[in-house]
């Protein structure tokens, strides 16, 4: 994203000086939307998102900043981040804290390729972004991260404010490097921890709302619900010298039962292909979930489809479309959704 400086002050302290600069970006999309996702009617959408980023660097050479996004965030309350990160760092270590990823996603690389307006390509049920246990409780998340040669290490942790639960606590490491003329990423993570089973009441309130139709209706309707208890993942990426990528992960969740379900081990696997050439990139992506939320034989899985052409200056236009299969006994169904716009960068 092209980085327009907004200012620039010179901070000076009886103790020695530091510098600090501040840069406004932001980003904006509009287009058409549709599908069943939008109840089969198609819409128009509009989105734009500005962000405030902010670097300084102390006098012992220790370096610090923030982000702000002002399209996600809606309030500073220091419980509630979305949208800001803080970070302060020494030489290869780094500690940040807000809404950040743990490090499970940290070290895991999703296998969507391109975009899309609305992230249709990723909507679908058969898509896993590698959040792992991330928002659990509050969303606001610390992580440590320390780069050696061609590893870097990650450390989190996300604390329940209540102090009911326990942290959940992560570690995850990731390998990339140029082999062979190939550049490779190779990252394994763990999360654990006490979830406060916010998934758990998301699906009952919807039950409750009246959504026998929806999947999570038909989830409670099928026996309860369940909480995830601890995920590990691996990934694997690259890129070859014609244009061409892969990606692949998979993970495995294991549930606490909470009502009445069977424990079983959820697991996931996506495969992600794309091609750049010159302005244009196609990605396709691929991803089964098999017993999902720990219920024995729920399987739900998906594919999504983005084709983008850089018009230059910021400027792309960008084609999203997303499929997604659920089977669950005789409350089988299936969704898609699509969207067409352009996608602007300042």
């Amino acid at each position: 994203m092209k980085k327009i400086l907004f200012a620039t002050t010179a901070l000076v302290a009886t103790a020695g000086a530091a510098s600090a600069d501040i840069a406004l970006s932001g980003s904006a999309e509009m287009g058409i939307v549709g599908g069943s996702r939008y109840g089969d009617v198609t819409q128009f959408h509009t989105d734009i998102d500005v962000t405030f980023t902010m670097t300084g660097e102390a006098d012992n050479g220790l370096t610090f900043g923030a982000k702000v996004d002002l399209d996600e965030n809606g309030a500073f309350a220091n419980t509630t981040q979305g949208g800001e990160t803080i970070f302060v760092a020494f030489g290869n270590a780094k500690l940040t804290m807000g809404d950040v990823d743990g490090a499970f996603d940290a070290a895991m690389q999703e296998v969507n390729i391109g975009g899309s307006i609305d992230d249709s390509e990723t909507w679908h049920m058969g898509f896993n972004g590698n959040a792992g246990l991330d928002g659990s409780y509050d969303g606001q998340i610390a992580q440590f991260e320390y780069s050696f040669n061609s590893f870097t290490a990650y450390l989190s942790a996300e604390i329940d404010d209540t102090g009911t639960f326990d942290p959940v606590w992560g570690i995850g490491v990731r390998y990339s490097a140029e082999l062979a003329g190939l550049d490779l990423g190779v990252g394994i993570g763990y999360q654990s921890g006490d979830q406060d089973f916010a998934d758990a009441t998301a699906v009952l309130a919807s039950a409750a709302a009246g959504a026998a139709t929806t999947f999570e209706g038909a989830v409670v309707a099928f026996g309860g619900v369940a909480a995830r208890s601890d995920v590990w993942g691996i990934s694997l990426d690259t890129t070859f010298n014609n244009g061409l990528q892969a990606r692949l992960n998979y993970s495995a969740a294991n549930y606490s039962d909470i009502a009445g379900l069977n424990d079983e081990t959820e697991t996931h696997w996506a495969l992600g292909l794309g091609y750049s050439m010159n302005a244009l990139t196609i990605g396709f992506n691929y991803g089964v979930y098999n017993d999902l939320f720990g219920i024995d034989d729920l399987q739900s899985k998906g594919y999504g489809l983005a084709v983008n052409y850089d018009l230059g200056g910021g400027l792309e236009a960008q084609l999203g479309y997303g499929h997604e299969d659920v089977e669950l006994g005789g409350s089988d169904f299936s969704n898609d959704t699509f969207s067409l716009g352009v996608a602007m960068s300042f």
